[in-house]
């Protein structure tokens, strides 16, 4: 028979699951990330990895580089405790790179752990949906026909 517990403690979001956001102009890291949100009660952990591509709108991207506004730290906390006001979050993390960057480098890795896997992989999706649309960070992309194009969040 299976069991169905729902006020168990590790079912509910965890007390302060926030536990990493940061805009750096550092390389990234993957395994920090997933480090940052194992939770021995979260029993679904959902991991997206943003990289830089090498074309965009059918234009070959010769350079990109990440510029961000002073609020940007603080409009991306704002944006990671919506998410965990709104899913069972047991653990989180967002981390984006600001500055220049090369075709195939992560710019962005955001990951949620939560006690079921739809939950975790709606939540990841709302949390970098929200960041990429909300938080006031800047891409400037070149391109090989000499043309440029700044994409924002706001």
């Amino acid at each position: 028979m299976a069991r169905t517990h729902s006020d168990h403690p590790g079912e509910q979001a965890a007390a302060d699951p926030i536990r990493l956001l940061a805009i750096r102009e550092t390389p990234l890291s993957v395994d920090e990330v997933f480090r940052a949100v194992g939770d021995d009660a979260a029993g679904g952990t959902t991991l997206f990895v943003g990289t830089v591509r090498n074309h965009d709108g059918g234009a070959d991207v010769a350079a990109l580089g990440y510029s961000r506004h002073p609020s940007a730290e603080a409009e991306l906390r704002r944006v990671a405790e919506k998410v965990v006001a709104n899913y069972p979050v047991r653990a989180l993390a967002a981390v984006h790179r600001v500055g220049d960057l090369e075709i195939g480098d992560i710019a962005v890795v955001v990951a949620v752990s939560c006690p079921h896997r739809g939950e975790a992989f709606e939540a990841c999706r709302k949390l970098i949906d929200d960041l990429k649309h909300e938080v006031p960070i800047w891409k400037h992309q070149q391109f090989s026909d000499g043309t440029e194009e700044w994409v924002g969040a706001c």
